[in-house]
């Protein structure tokens, strides 16, 4: 107590700036000041909760892109038996070609994509533009995604030869 004081009368400091001073440090680790970051972090049980949790917004974006990925694959190995059975005879292929490309269902993937452009803006705190009032997406670039459809696959997989 008697070098507490002793030091409390030798510092220029006020008592409320050594009590602030002192509790960045750290009493239960080293004693070692606490970094900038570490006291400025947010402490609450929300954030602890979402630290560890990849975000539903993200997990579905990976969803939406395996997907997809997976359709079209799926539909260039489609596309290419085709191909291999008509060889030469491109009218006969085409017409083939739409036949097939009309039965594709995308219901599921088109109703994830549905639920990523509703709901991606929102959890992924998209800033608004006050001008339009619509959503701004990430580094210029558009969040929404294309649904699946007839267009799509014909865009991807051409039933004209080139």
């Amino acid at each position: 107590m008697a070098s507490d004081a002793k030091t409390a009368g030798s510092d220029p400091r006020s008592p409320v700036e050594r009590r602030i001073e002192k509790s960045f440090e750290d009493t239960a680790g080293l004693g070692e000041p606490l970094s900038r970051r570490a006291r400025q972090t947010r402490r609450s049980v929300e954030a602890y909760l979402n630290a560890g949790v990849v975000p539903r917004y993200m997990q579905r974006l990976r969803e939406v892109d395996a997907a997809v990925e997976a359709q079209h694959a799926r539909i260039e190995r489609s596309y290419r038996r085709l191909q291999e059975r008509y060889g030469a005879d491109s009218e006969a292929f085409a017409r083939r070609w739409l036949t097939r490309v009309r039965s594709f269902r995308f219901d599921a993937i088109n109703e994830l994509i549905r639920e990523h452009n509703e709901w991606y803006p929102i959890e992924a705190q998209l800033p608004i533009d006050p001008r339009t009032g619509e959503y701004v997406g990430l580094r210029g670039r558009r969040f929404r995604r294309r649904e699946l459809d007839l267009d799509w696959v014909l865009e991807q997989f051409p039933a004209a030869s080139t």
